[in-house]
């Protein structure tokens, strides 16, 4: 059993628990710290004005709730404005030329917990990178930087792999999946192999 709290960084002893589930932090405070740090995106995302808002039909929109084009960054908005804008259901990044940010989109791969091999073993030749689990609950979005002239897709024996680098847009849940770190790492060696 635990004795010190679970959030990265911290050291302090857990509160003697009573009846109950056994503590898993020391502090509000460390709980909600942990939590919003699950969620973190990376900066090399948020810092870009690539975002636009989804529809349920994974349909791009704007933040003021028009539609919202790949080709047009006049349809993009901030990480933040995007985040505030109750429009659609959720987030968006779009791929765009020249900035050297890529997406590996591993479809069908998740059932509960259990990840299918061939997913395991294309994660397990990445760098740490951030990897957050898709709108669906069944697929992942292996996020890295890297170039990828023309986008493709790759489905034989039950691998379902899509790799995009611009013209694109991808749904953002921000839900990391393991413990992937909220960085961008060079998948550039990956990407020669898929």
């Amino acid at each position: 059993m635990a004795t010190t709290c679970e959030r990265e960084g911290c050291e302090a002893g857990l509160p003697v628990a009573g009846r109950g589930p056994v503590p898993r932090f020391c502090s509000t405070r460390c709980r909600v710290a942990a939590h919003r740090a699950r969620r973190a995106l990376p900066a090399e995302l948020t810092q870009r004005d690539r975002w636009v808002r989804r529809d349920e039909r994974k349909a791009p929109r704007t933040a003021a709730g028009g539609f919202a084009s790949v080709t047009s960054p006049s349809t993009w908005t901030t990480h933040r404005a995007a985040a505030a804008s109750p429009v659609g259901v959720g987030l968006g990044y779009v791929l765009a030329e020249g900035d050297g940010v890529v997406c590996i989109d591993l479809d069908h791969c998740l059932d509960g917990d259990t990840l299918a091999p061939w997913a395991r073993a294309l994660l397990d030749r990445c760098p740490p990178t951030f990897v957050e689990v898709s709108a669906s609950g069944t697929g992942l979005h292996v996020w890295g930087r890297g170039e990828v002239e023309r986008g493709r897709r790759i489905r034989r024996d039950g691998l379902a792999v899509e790799v995009y680098g611009r013209g694109r847009y991808i749904a953002v849940t921000g839900t990391r999946f393991e413990q992937a770190p909220a960085k961008l790492a060079d998948l550039s060696e990956v990407l020669g192999t898929i």
